[in-house]
């Protein structure tokens, strides 16, 4: 049994009009939205992990070179003799 409107007729309209509109545009944007944020998300958090062990890796440097020119000269190091307050940074992290 055929259809009263024939497949033909239907993509006839279709063909005519197109459901482009500005808004498939925005739909399409929308609905890759998740997708890309997490993207955005994962590299945000890999930046911020790389500049903070870089940093890390900064201060380890700076402590060898105190420690080695504290030696050197017979002083102690700053570090050594002066505490450092602990932030509330310091303590969340350990």
């Amino acid at each position: 049994m055929t259809d009263t409107i024939g497949t033909s007729s239907v993509m006839a309209m279709l063909g005519k009009h197109s459901f482009t509109t500005p808004l498939s545009g925005a739909l399409t944007r929308l609905r890759a939205w998740p997708a890309s944020a997490q993207q955005r998300a994962r590299r945000n958090a890999m930046v911020a992990a790389t500049a903070c062990a870089q940093r890390r890796i900064e201060r380890e440097e700076v402590a060898d070179f105190l420690a080695t020119h504290a030696r050197a000269t017979g002083t102690a190091s700053p570090s050594a003799t002066t505490p450092t307050p602990a932030t509330p940074e310091a303590r969340a992290h350990g």
